[in-house]
């Protein structure tokens, strides 16, 4: 029979919950979508890596455009040879690259701030790797926007550190 006599704590029960913020709920939410998306280019960017490069390899590619060169930051053929001949190596990369990043999102929902540090490495993982195994291929303004993207995300989890424990 239960003991009637026992002493209730009171103090855990009265204590409101800590609750996600709306920021962390937006961001996770657009962490889910980017790492979904990632995850279909990697496979897509995979499949095609070959493709791809043959038809740049027999492309005249001093008649496109300026703003296309600079976009991939320079030699466009080079590129997308490395591209082809690290696909295996950037698929794998990529996809543990999401699903560091999906770990920590999932972290920082359950308020836990080891989450934060899941996702930091997640996003700065295939920027240090893509600038050692692309070399100046990763400097185009395409990639240097996603390295933006992924750096403003860690800065904007960042200021929500403090309502995670």
């Amino acid at each position: 029979m239960a003991d009637l006599n026992r002493p209730v704590d009171t103090g855990s029960f009265l204590e409101e919950p800590k609750k996600m913020t709306d920021m962390i709920n937006v961001l996770t939410i657009l962490t889910f979508i980017g790492c979904g998306l990632g995850i279909i280019g990697s496979f897509w960017t995979f499949a095609k890596a070959k493709s791809t490069y043959e038809t740049l390899s027999s492309t005249n590619l001093d008649q496109m455009p300026d703003f296309v060169k600079k976009l991939s930051g320079g030699d466009i053929l080079e590129s997308a040879r490395k591209s082809y001949e690290l696909r295996v190596p950037i698929l794998l990369l990529t996809l543990i690259a999401c699903g560091l990043c999906l770990a920590g999102a999932i972290q920082m929902r359950k308020l836990k701030k080891s989450g934060f540090t899941i996702y930091t490495i997640g996003e700065l993982l295939p920027i240090i790797f893509t600038v050692v195994l692309m070399g100046s291929s990763a400097t185009g303004l395409g990639a240097i926007f996603g390295y933006c993207i992924a750096i403003l995300f860690v800065v904007l989890y960042a200021t929500q550190l403090k309502y995670l424990k």
